[in-house]
């Protein structure tokens, strides 16, 4: 493991099966971290709050939903001429294919000191799950990317603006259709930068040179 604020002098892309596992890997944390979540029926992060909502109306499990939602997310970067990683991709698939499979195995949780357990543990572990697949820079998530992106094309907006507009919309969006809102909602945003700030230096893979993302497409 590198060591934190040095830079490994290997090239990124003389590493990509390392980089693409820890990809992968915090991609399936990410979707358990999900599921433990909806398992506590306490609250979840807001564009899960919003997924879920969906989710309720249609009938299409949650995992659909969460596939869908990023791939209508990714589709939006086209008129901010963003270019999409084989994190960006993978994000897409793998995080609402293992949310899924982990509701079928995890059941309800009963108990108030378990429910309390799984939202720590789906915080933590999103958390987690977010440093690794950052740390990989192999491309950001749909929907981090469209919030970059959009502070990247205007030049008056910052990230946090751009980031708190999205996530309240969707936050609202997803209470109006049914979608669970509660103290893991709260938890998750007080909690979730400082955990992956405090996560991240474990797991960024660092190059000479630095690597923009997302990148712009040629005009």
């Amino acid at each position: 493991m590198d060591a934190p604020g040095k830079t490994n002098p290997i090239p990124l892309r003389h590493r990509f099966t390392r980089r693409f596992v820890q990809l992968q890997v915090g991609l399936l944390v990410y979707g358990v971290s999900i599921a433990f979540l909806v398992r506590a029926h306490l609250g979840l992060d807001p564009w899960d709050v919003f997924q879920q909502g969906i989710s309720k109306r249609t009938g299409l499990s949650l995992g659909t939903v969460v596939c869908a939602v990023g791939a209508l997310v990714l589709l939006l970067w086209i008129p901010l001429r963003l270019r999409p990683g084989l994190g960006t991709v993978s994000n897409v698939v793998v995080i609402g294919v293992t949310a899924d499979l982990t509701l079928r195995v995890v059941p309800d949780a009963g108990a108030w000191w378990l429910r309390g357990a799984l939202m720590v543990a789906g915080v933590v572990l999103n958390g987690v799950a977010t440093a690794l697949y950052l740390g990989a820079r192999m491309g950001p998530g749909p929907r981090d990317g469209l919030m970059t992106g959009l502070a990247a094309r205007y030049s008056w907006l910052s990230i946090r603006v751009a980031r708190t507009s999205i996530e309240v919309t969707v936050l609202a969006a997803g209470f109006l259709l049914g979608g669970s809102v509660g103290v893991a909602t709260v938890l998750y945003a007080f909690g979730i930068g400082p955990l992956t700030q405090l996560f991240l230096p474990l797991f960024a893979m660092r190059d000479p040179r630095p690597l923009p993302a997302p990148a712009a497409a040629p005009a």
